[in-house]
């Protein structure tokens, strides 16, 4: 395990701690530093082959629902999008765990931004609202597609 800086993975425990409590970080990446914080182990046993560039920022597994949560940090790559979805579905298709898509924003004035380029059937976190989260998915609450 690749393990670089303990105070950028605590930054992004707001997003993934209201989402995913007691879920495993995977993988921690950013613009600056592609590989802040990486478990090829686990990602491996979830059948998912290690390639940095095509992870989102955020990849969670929570053992006890077999949940993946997948995170991008829209101020690095944008948000979410159906053309995005299909190429995570691709990398982790090897894996029977639930695929949870997640866009995490500043504030709700970047969101207004991307709005038109978000997916259906995602989740929506924002850094100035941390204890909400907004479900674009219609018939369910919180879970996998």
């Amino acid at each position: 395990m690749v393990k670089r800086n303990t105070e950028e993975q605590d930054g992004y425990k707001g997003c993934y701690g209201l989402a995913a409590p007691g879920a495993t970080l995977l993988y921690l990446g950013d613009t600056a530093d592609k590989l802040l914080i990486v478990n090829k182990e686990g990602l491996a046993t979830l059948g998912v082959n290690f390639n940095h560039d095509k992870l989102p920022d955020i990849v969670l597994f929570d053992s006890t629902k077999n949940w993946i949560y997948l995170i991008e940090v829209v101020t690095s790559h944008g948000p979410i999008g159906p053309k995005r979805i299909v190429e995570l579905e691709e990398m982790f298709s090897k894996s029977d765990a639930g695929k949870i898509y997640v866009s995490a924003f500043p504030d709700k004035k970047e969101f207004k931004k991307y709005l038109a380029e978000i997916a259906w059937e995602t989740e929506i976190w924002l850094a100035d609202a941390p204890d909400h989260m907004i479900h674009l998915n219609g018939d369910r609450f919180l879970g996998p597609r």
